[in-house]
């Protein structure tokens, strides 16, 4: 870890179809648009904030099957019923009149583009990635302190044999 913001590992979410043709590929863009978008670096800094966590992600997630049932082609009805909400509610997020519905129609944006990456030190958030650059820094001095104590053994070896010899 040399620099600030470095990133640890990257994924890449390519193989999504933007456009689905089945219940399992409206389910796989489905997971791709929560987790896409509850990823985000500015998504992540909302959701740890803690007013109505739970309410807001459960927002998201109605969000997200929303837009991947709409892409599939599913009526507003359709949608509603399986997703247990009033049409009125998948409209407001289809149409962007919520923030779930505005983060992750962005998120879908992204992803059609082919520019959703997920990167750990944005999910890990800046304390894990000092916490982490600090433990090697540690390992490192820890190292060098073994270093020179196995070659004081051997300076100290080496006096004894000559002592013994000698």
């Amino acid at each position: 870890m040399s620099g600030e913001g470095e990133k640890l590992h990257e994924v890449r979410l390519t193989n999504v179809p933007v456009r689905p043709t089945s219940a399992s590929e409206v389910r796989e863009l489905e997971i791709a648009l929560i987790i896409g978008t509850i990823f985000r670096p500015d998504v992540i800094k909302e959701i740890l904030h803690p007013r109505e966590f739970t309410t807001w992600l459960d927002s998201l997630a109605v969000a997200a099957g929303a837009l991947a049932r709409e892409k599939a082609g599913y009526t507003v009805a359709k949608i509603a019923e399986d997703l247990g909400r009033s049409e009125t509610t998948i409209r407001n997020h289809l149409q962007g009149k919520t923030k779930a519905g505005q983060l992750v129609r962005q998120t879908y944006e992204m992803l059609a583009r082919g520019n959703l990456v997920l990167s750990i030190p944005s999910i890990a958030g800046g304390e894990a990635l000092e916490k982490a650059k600090k433990l090697e820094e540690e390992l490192s001095r820890l190292k060098e302190a073994v270093s020179k104590a196995v070659e004081h053994l051997k300076e100290a070896t080496r006096v004894l044999e000559d002592a013994v010899k000698g």
